[in-house]
């Protein structure tokens, strides 16, 4: 299969010795229309070490000291000049004070899920250098096709895990951050920003708290750090947060001066300063401000978040010109009602950012609060009748119902995701729901339930395919007629036949020979060598899931299934095999035979 300019361009960053001093002053994209951000931040470090061609190991080294936070109390408002110049208090004591030595946190290992939580272990990305890890996480184009590829990196990136060696571990966390803030995920970012201390807060994190406050609709997060985060950036954003965390504060007065100054230095103007205007009121009622749309013809980061911390509903034809991530922020934005959050809810079911029991709350919370004749509440309906009516048939016809409803391939998916328990409790039978179910159950990980139903389904369909794959029985081996047998089903068939024997053969399900002999049948390229597989071979030889999983997004830089090479699939497949991601590597062949 052809590989894509965007593909290639990816492996060339791979390849290349020479980006990667400019990648280390990437920062996200700006937050506002142009013209808004003229000032230019002042530049991260650049690395004085060359970059290798793979992520070759390395030696171990300390990580970089973090960047100072200049100590802010403010006290040249509160004291004389007189009294100020004599009483000036030291800023380490005023530091231990507020955060007393044993309660620091080191830059040595960040994250917010340990192993006993299903974290990766903190050596998920060995030795390979921290800059090529950052470089992957910059370049790495969200959302990825796969929901479970998905799943599996918000695992990694959320992970307690040790700062690589050659990186700063607050400017380590900022790229993760800032990954998942692309990803849909900025709850998880929010969480991994606060896992780091203030006073160890570099400009590349203040810059990924910044777009994670903003895609979580919570302009608070970054409150606490207003003061030196304006000293670290030339952002424009920041002069209209200190006003909007001033009006926060709940003290009479504040916020509004502030803002009344931006608005004679014309930092913002329009529907921009509105925003600010309306957050700035919200603790004043007699501050009331309207926002209109009509002239706005882009909705970005600022105006998104902003709006959601305001309560100000953002117009559908404004949001279709946002980037696909912002629909699955929308997805939990405390600020809309569930019924508005479930068509973005269900995008970010099938995308991996809600799981399947979350989803199913929230048809819960619509049953509860909709009109009856409405059509959400009518599936809301059916998906109760699929969990509890007494017949088995009036269950199918439930299942069928919402199955069948959505229009577009990622709205029926999450209809799978989202009656995968529901599927589950189905007792075993050979009809015209089987192989939904089985799709349905496995898109949310019920493969025990799912291989309860290996003695209804066909020999080389579609269901018998996927519970080959989730078979995780001792010698759960296939021959090469049993791979060649399958035919493709429905959809793509020549494509979901590589992917097949792809993914069998990198789960080690066939033998040697056989593979061979498939590959050249089946024209899947097991033998590709350019430098992501060399790099992705290596880290699982390795041992490092984490850096596997960075490597297998940036070989899924597709748009959809249909885009995803067999030879790349096969070797993702086998390196998360070898790392111990069996599982992941499972229901993300079964997604894929699933989707094409």
């Amino acid at each position: 299969m052809p590989i894509s300019a965007k593909r290639k361009a990816l492996l060339l960053l791979v390849a290349g010795a020479s980006v990667l001093p400019a990648l280390a002053q990437e920062r996200p994209e700006s937050i506002l229309p142009p013209g808004f951000n003229e000032q230019t931040p002042p530049p991260s470090p650049t690395p004085s070490a060359p970059v290798v061609p793979t992520p070759a190991p390395v030696q171990p080294s300390a990580p970089l000291p973090g960047t100072p936070v200049p100590d802010d109390l403010g006290l040249d408002n509160l004291l004389s000049n007189d009294l100020a110049a004599t009483a000036e208090p030291d800023p380490a004591a005023m530091q231990a004070y507020e955060l007393p030595a044993y309660a620091r946190r080191s830059l040595a290992r960040v994250g917010v899920v340990g192993t006993d939580q299903g974290g990766l272990a903190p050596g998920a990305f060995g030795r390979t250098d921290g800059r090529f890890l950052q470089m992957l996480m910059a370049r790495l184009d969200a959302p990825l096709p796969s929901r479970w590829l998905s799943i599996a990196l918000r695992r990694a990136l959320a992970s307690q895990v040790d700062t690589p060696a050659q990186v700063n571990g607050a400017d380590f966390a900022a790229e993760r951050a800032w990954l998942l803030v692309r990803m849909g995920e900025p709850h998880v970012a929010r969480a991994l920003i606060e896992a780091v201390d203030t006073d160890n807060y570099t400009p590349k994190l203040y810059e990924a708290a910044l777009q994670t406050a903003l895609a979580a609709g919570d302009p608070g997060l970054v409150c606490p750090v207003i003061g030196p985060a304006q000293r670290q950036s030339g952002d424009r954003a920041w002069v209209l947060l200190d006003a909007v965390c001033a009006g926060l504060s709940g003290i009479a007065g504040q916020g509004g001066p502030q803002l009344e100054a931006a608005r004679k230095r014309r930092v913002a103007s329009g529907v921009d300063l509105l925003l600010a205007d309306k957050a700035v009121g919200l603790t004043n009622k007699r501050r009331a401000v309207t926002i209109e749309w009509d002239s706005v013809g882009e909705l970005t980061a600022w105006r998104y978040g902003m709006a959601m911390a305001t309560g100000v509903d953002v117009p559908a034809p404004l949001l279709a010109t946002a980037a696909p991530r912002v629909q699955f922020w929308r997805a939990m934005a405390p600020a809309l009602s569930p019924v508005a959050r479930r068509p973005s809810a269900e995008l970010a079911a099938a995308q991996g950012v809600l799981s399947s029991a979350a989803l199913v709350d929230l048809y819960g919370a619509i049953d509860q609060s909709e009109d009856p004749s409405s059509p959400d509440a009518a599936a809301a309906r059916d998906l109760t009748a699929a969990f509890s009516a007494a017949a088995r048939e009036d269950r199918v016809a439930a299942l069928r119902r919402l199955w069948e409803a959505p229009e577009g391939p990622r709205a029926r998916y999450a209809r799978l995701v989202l009656t995968a328990r529901a599927a589950a409790l189905l007792p075993p039978a050979a009809d015209e729901a089987t192989e939904r179910a089985i799709a349905a159950m496995l898109s949310a990980g019920y493969d025990q339930a799912a291989l309860r139903w290996r003695g209804v389904v066909t020999r080389g369909s579609d269901g018998w395919a996927m519970l080959a794959l989730a078979n995780t029985g001792f010698g759960a081996r296939y021959s090469r007629g049993e791979v060649r047998g399958y035919g493709g089903g429905q959809g793509d068939s020549t494509l979901k036949r590589q992917l097949f024997f792809a993914a069998l053969a990198g789960l080690d399900r066939v033998d040697a020979a056989t593979a061979q002999s498939l590959a050249g049948d089946l024209a899947v390229d097991i033998a590709l060598d350019n430098p992501w597989t060399r790099a992705i071979d290596q880290a699982a030889q390795a041992g490092e899931p984490g850096t596997v999983l960075l490597l297998a997004g940036v070989g899924m830089q597709t748009g959809n299934w249909h885009g995803v090479p067999p030879a790349y699939f096969y070797r993702i497949i086998a390196a998360m095999h070898r790392v111990g991601l069996d599982a992941e590597a499972r229901m993300m062949a079964i997604e894929a035979l699933t989707r094409l």
